[in-house]
């Protein structure tokens, strides 16, 4: 549903890092010194704050990365905590809600920022 999401970090070099692993591959540099990783159409962004002001990490925010199967799901949260993430909320698993039953995984990189991994099965 989204086209991209960007978050700031306090720590460009270790962030990238963080996202390279997580995300099983290098993001791409631009002349400003940000970094982006595209899957399936959507693009994800990390910079350092335009404002200059330090980098904080939304507070009841969540960035949701869809997967096409639970395994990928706990592989990417896997790669997350091998680079420095940290895992919160239960462990990987289902869950039911409002939307169905979805299988989720959660943790922090290294700002804080809450991240997802999400399989919605065929319902």
């Amino acid at each position: 549903m989204y086209s991209h999401v960007m978050v700031g970090s306090n720590d460009l070099p270790k962030a990238k890092k963080f996202y390279d692993a997580l995300f099983g591959k290098e993001g791409r540099t631009d002349d400003k010194g940000r970094a982006s990783w595209g899957r399936k159409g959507s693009v994800f962004m990390l910079t350092s704050p335009i404002d200059g002001q330090p980098a904080t990490h939304a507070n009841g925010g969540t960035i949701g990365f869809g997967f096409d199967t639970p395994e990928e799901v706990d592989a990417w949260h896997k790669r997350g905590v091998e680079a420095g993430g940290t895992p919160c909320e239960d462990p990987p698993g289902y869950r039911e809600n409002a939307f169905g039953k979805l299988y989720l995984a959660y943790l922090r990189d290294p700002d804080g920022n809450k991240l997802c991994g999400l399989h919605r099965p065929q319902q």
